[in-house]
């Protein structure tokens, strides 16, 4: 058994998390990695509004015993969510974690230390982790640029960018971007993390609640099947390559590209069909470089169980002896 700070926070046992994945993060794939030890994050805003996530937090209460927690993500935008009420349900839910993203969670901290959540805050570059160590969060995800979704605009690496990270700040950081395997975790272990982030690696698993042609996808392709969009908008993506990202990309070379240009490509609910009807060929999905590393498709137990023999193994046999 691995114990770190971030076992021991979110009291699980194993230093895994599975972060918030819109439209995926939902209660069959939160409690099953909870149920296998891990640290799981539905997403708030993969649902129509708090009370819609209210019964989800309740589906979940019935599926698992462990901890787990609710992700938000602080989107800019001209109409942004109703916030205080999505937090007013978890505090009145019982959720004692919280993992925020996107833009500064600081006005919403109030609200939640109130009510004796903690605070996990996914970052990309030192500077903003150290924003968040000072407006009090408990926590920090730190992204490299190998991860899906959105990893900054700085294109600094997960192997520098943990212990940087780890070097400057005093309150626990979790590993994000790239890992998918026991190696990844020692990895992590090793540059100063207290865990490791998955988000790519738990979508090709049996519990994710997406179609098996997108898990299919993700074990089909390796490491070159990425493509970097929106970094015109600095507001980089990492995507699967398909041909939608391809017209993306052809428009944004075009120059001075608005959000309006690509917005019929990139909307979120194009992408929920694809998850949901399986062309992969349509729509947008967040994927990272770690899919070179995916070679099945595992429930959550098995995945964990397998990560964390491999972990050991190696710390076994390769870090059992003392160097002379």
């Amino acid at each position: 058994m691995l114990k770190t700070r971030i076992t021991e926070m979110f009291g699980v046992a194993r230093p895994i998390v599975q972060g918030g994945l819109m439209w995926i993060a939902r209660a069959e794939l939160t409690s099953a990695v909870a149920n296998a030890g891990g640290m799981g994050f539905m997403t708030a805003l993969s649902f129509a509004d708090p009370q819609a996530l209210r019964a989800e937090i309740r589906k979940c209460r019935r599926m698992t015993d462990n901890p787990f927690g609710i992700n938000l993500t602080f989107l800019p935008t001209l109409r942004p969510p109703d916030y205080p009420a999505y937090i007013q349900v978890c505090i009145e839910e019982g959720i004692r974690f919280i993992e925020t993203a996107g833009r500064n969670p600081e006005p919403y901290l109030p609200q939640l230390k109130s009510a004796g959540i903690k605070v996990i805050h996914k970052c990309t570059s030192v500077r903003h982790a150290l924003k968040a160590e000072k407006i009090g969060c408990d926590a920090v995800s730190i992204d490299g640029f190998e991860a899906a979704g959105h990893p900054g605009e700085d294109d600094v690496t997960s192997l520098i960018l943990v212990p940087l990270t780890r070097d400057a700040l005093r309150i626990p950081i979790v590993a994000s971007g790239g890992f998918a395997d026991g190696r990844g975790l020692v990895a992590a272990l090793g540059l100063g993390a207290d865990g490791m982030n998955m988000g790519t690696r738990f979508v090709a698993t049996r519990e994710a609640p997406v179609h098996d042609n997108v898990k299919r996808a993700l074990v089909d392709n390796d490491e070159r099947a990425t493509r970097l969009i929106m970094r015109t908008l600095r507001n980089t993506e990492r995507v699967l390559h398909n041909p939608t990202v391809d017209t993306v990309l052809e428009i944004e070379r075009r120059g001075d590209t608005r959000i309006e240009d690509i917005a019929p490509y990139v909307s979120g609910l194009i992408g929920k069909t694809m998850l949901e009807q399986g062309d992969t060929q349509k729509g947008i999905l967040s994927a990272g470089q770690c899919m070179g590393l995916i070679h099945d498709i595992p429930t959550c137990k098995e995945l964990l169980d397998g990560i964390m023999a491999q972990a050991e193994s190696i710390i076994k046999e390769r870090f059992g002896q003392v160097l002379g």
